[in-house]
């Protein structure tokens, strides 16, 4: 919340919130034994309040055997002991919102770890019985059942079906590990709403839904022809259903939730945000957009456009866990995110990416709305690459080793440039290696270097939550964001204001160019030229 608003409207501090996406694996070590930690975090509180975010998005610390990153999940009422323990969290909770910072955490509903106890219970009982209809066992195809049950794929490539020795074949989208739910069942349904209560009454703000739109299933199981059938597990109405029964449980604690809900239906889209559904939604395509101002701009107003109907907030993110870091994805040739271009050893203009990526900063914290921080973001980080013996991303493996995966932008941050592995916790290699050369990026390096990517964030963030401009306008009870009007440019070049006179001037290809007239600097993410214009690749933040 911008610091000159009114009390009242700290209820709705999602709708303009920077919030900070913690990877507790690759964050900080407080124990020294190589893995990021709970402690680790803890200790990094005022690190944090200094950057200036609002809220923490925690990825899942839950206890997991680590086939997928934590995402798959084997008990929600336990933090995993590599992380900590369930009373570490409750302080780390408690500790962050006194300091002014709220916690966000992780739900995966469309499936669990194999290691649950209910996926156990299934083996145990065999084919046929109460405890597999949690999830989705059938019998294969072919003459011997020796078939898949039918002809999906699998969201990490490659066939998305087990078969166990006794016969049933188990359906699971991600990896081997992670077996999907039957959302179909009463039993799901209670039990996630247990869980989403169990971590509201120890003080968290929010729940991020993981692949949201992926839950519910056609309950025949058909196969699927993209682009003939009406899709069989991706945005199915009942859907909407689940989401508004946890809708009235967050409303009872005054909690938000944020959904990964990525679908090119605009209007699909929008009905995941409607009044008694999901706050807030990640807004996927912006990240992916390549870094073309006609392509931005239209990505933009899009977003907008889609939120506009049911009165939501948009979200900006540029990076998260599963994707390529900002300053490599642009500084390389095709600047656009896909996942099919993830090679080995992709070459990459750093200059030219930490230029683009500085500039992004800027337009991503202008924009309307909530935004999220990637950690090692705020660090320029780019995106390390890992040696294949290291990898540890199942994505790797179903791709036969093609795909590198997304361990590279997992990579274990760098705190002191002085200290063992960067200062990540201890004498202990990380459970991924730092390239050598990270400690340059070192946090305690770029805090004292006021032209580090560290220093632009902070002033950045600083200027979000003090201008007036930026903050969300309230009217009558009723929640509206800053308008945001396009204002004349040239080719390459993107400006537009808020209010209160706010405007931001990115150019993304032109030649230099002049600044708007009878406006004042307040931050630009590269140095002007000579005559006071803005370069290629450099953003402003001006005040008329």
């Amino acid at each position: 919340m911008a610091a000159n608003q009114p009390a009242e409207a700290t209820v709705e501090w999602w709708r303009d919130a920077a919030i900070y996406q913690v990877y507790v694996r690759s964050f900080a070590d407080g124990d020294g034994d190589g893995t990021g930690d709970l402690a680790g975090v803890r200790s990094r509180l005022p690190y944090l309040v200094e950057l200036g975010v609002e809220a923490l998005w925690f990825t899942p610390w839950y206890l997991s055997p680590l086939a997928d990153g934590g995402y798959d999940v084997a008990d929600y009422r336990t933090i995993d002991p590599a992380f900590g323990t369930l009373a570490e969290a409750e302080k780390l909770i408690a500790e962050a919102r006194e300091l002014g910072i709220r916690t966000i955490v992780d739900v995966v509903p469309n499936h669990v770890s194999d290691q649950h106890v209910w996926f156990k219970a299934a083996l145990a009982a065999g084919p046929g019985s109460p405890e597999r209809e949690l999830f989705h066992f059938r019998q294969g195809r072919g003459t011997d059942g020796e078939l898949p049950p039918n002809n999906w794929v699998s969201e990490f490539g490659g066939v998305p079906w087990t078969r166990l020795d006794d016969g049933d074949w188990y359906l699971h989208l991600f990896a081997t590990g992670q077996p999907d739910l039957n959302w179909a069942h009463p039993a799901v349904r209670r039990e996630h709403e247990d869980v989403l209560r169990f971590w509201f009454d120890r003080g968290v703000a929010g729940v991020r839904i993981d692949s949201a739109v992926l839950p519910a299933k056609d309950p025949a199981l058909p196969d699927f022809t993209p682009g003939t059938d009406p899709h069989p597990f991706v945005d199915r109405d009942e859907l909407h259903d689940i989401y508004r029964s946890w809708r009235a449980i967050a409303d009872e604690y005054g909690g938000i939730f944020v959904g990964e809900v990525w679908l090119p239906d605009a209007e699909r889209f929008a009905r995941y945000l409607r009044p008694d559904e999901l706050h807030t939604a990640f807004n996927l395509g912006f990240m992916s957009c390549p870094w073309d101002a006609d392509l931005l701009r239209a990505s933009v107003d899009d977003t907008l456009a889609e939120h506009a109907p049911v009165g939501a907030p948009a979200t900006w993110v540029l990076a998260n866990h599963d994707v390529t870091r900002t300053v490599t994805r642009y500084g390389r040739e095709d600047t656009g995110f896909d996942f099919a271009a993830k090679t080995f050893g992709t070459p990459t203009d750093l200059e030219l990416g930490t230029r683009r990526a500085r500039a992004a900063a800027l337009l991503s914290l202008a924009l309307p709305g909530a935004v999220y921080v990637y950690q090692g973001e705020e660090l320029g980080l780019p995106e390390a690459d890992i040696p294949r013996e290291r990898i540890e991303d199942p994505m790797h493996f179903r791709s036969g080793g093609t795909d590198p995966g997304r361990d590279g932008c997992r990579v274990p941050l760098p705190w002191t440039a002085d200290a063992p592995y960067a200062g990540f916790g201890g004498d202990t290699e990380p459970w991924l290696p730092q390239p050598e050369s990270w400690a340059k990026y070192a946090a305690d390096l770029q805090t004292g270097d006021p032209d580090s990517m560290l220093s632009l964030y902070r002033e950045a963030l600083r200027l979000r939550r003090t201008e007036p401009g930026f903050a969300v306008v309230r009217a009558s009870g009723e929640a509206a964001e800053a308008p945001l009007t396009w204002l004349p440019s040239g080719p390459g070049v993107l400006s537009f204001a808020r209010h209160d006179g706010l405007i931001c001037v990115v150019n993304l290809a032109g030649p230099p160019t002049e600044l708007p007239g009878h406006t004042s600097v307040l931050l630009t993410s590269g140095p002007l030229d000579d005559e006071g214009r803005l370069p290629q690749d450099t953003a402003a933040w001006l005040r008329s």
